[in-house]
């Protein structure tokens, strides 16, 4: 496996992979020294997620091999399926993989999802409407959020 690490506009990611794909995509301590270089097989994945930020890019195209049960793959799969600048809730995420009883294991598999930004958790919020957990903090989702929005919501000041 192979690791760089980049700067965001929320903070250092760093990516993790091989010839196999992306295995996971996370934000680390701010501490983390950058990559000076980009290990060959980890490029595609740094310039995808560059061209996100930039507003360039709305959905990805990557390999991926994440590490997870068969259960854990199959949210993370459907998760893969939630539209730029849309949202859905827990439930809804439940029904859509035919159990709404699984709504913990699913809010479970969804917390443990290795590959963020590229497979996004951040789409999936409570029934309310309200922003839950989420592994890179709510201020985290909320700016994501915001980044995919149509409507952008306007200071007063």
């Amino acid at each position: 496996m192979q690791t760089c690490t980049i700067k965001t506009p929320i903070g250092t990611a760093q990516i993790i992979g091989d010839h196999n794909g992306i295995s996971s995509v996370s934000i680390v301590d701010s501490t983390e020294k950058l990559s000076e270089s980009i290990p060959k097989p980890l490029q595609n994945c740094a310039s995808q997620l560059n061209a996100y930020f930039l507003k360039e890019l709305t959905s990805f195209n990557l390999k991926l091999n994440p590490s997870g049960t068969e259960f854990q793959n199959k949210v993370w799969k459907e998760l893969q399926n939630i539209s730029f600048g849309k949202t859905i809730s827990y439930l809804d995420l439940s029904k859509q993989l035919g159990d709404t009883k699984a709504i913990r294991a699913v809010a479970n598999a969804n917390g443990k999802n290795p590959l963020w930004i590229i497979v996004p958790c951040h789409r999936v919020i409570g029934s309310d409407g309200s922003l839950t957990g989420y592994a890179g903090g709510l201020y985290r989702k909320q700016w994501l959020l915001n980044h995919e929005s149509k409507n952008k919501q306007q200071s007063l000041f």
